[in-house]
């Protein structure tokens, strides 16, 4: 019955807090860029990967602020959408700025919940 306080998080765990903070806010962001330009931008496929992404971030951010035990287990499936997230904005659209800070942002945020991930699965 150990608890984790903010003091004790660590730096790499911090640092993909904040990782996730950041993609859920550009996902937000990109998803209604994408809504206002319309056409393939505005797929239902596309938005939902977006708001998926969104919306696991948001949850694997919470789970590492409150120092979950499960925290390792949403930063693997948080890895895995922003993966696609990421591979769906570059194939959509790779002369759309924001797209690609969209796929450059999820695949930060891919890289250090594959971290934290790793080292929560034992």
């Amino acid at each position: 019955m150990h608890q984790h306080g903010t003091q004790q998080t660590s730096r790499e765990m911090q640092d993909c807090i904040q990782a996730c903070q950041e993609c859920h806010s550009v996902c937000l962001t990109t998803a209604q860029h994408c809504l206002q330009m319309g056409g393939r931008h505005a797929a239902p496929q596309h938005i939902t990967l977006l708001l998926d992404c969104a919306q696991i971030c948001q949850t694997s951010a919470d789970f590492m602020l409150r120092g979950s035990e499960l925290h390792g287990r949403t930063c693997g499936v948080c890895a895995e959408v922003c993966e696609r997230c990421a591979q769906d904005c570059e194939r959509l659209d790779p002369n759309d700025q924001q797209m690609q800070m969209c796929a450059q942002v999820c695949r930060q945020c891919a890289d250090s919940c594959r971290r934290m991930a790793s080292t929560m699965s034992m």
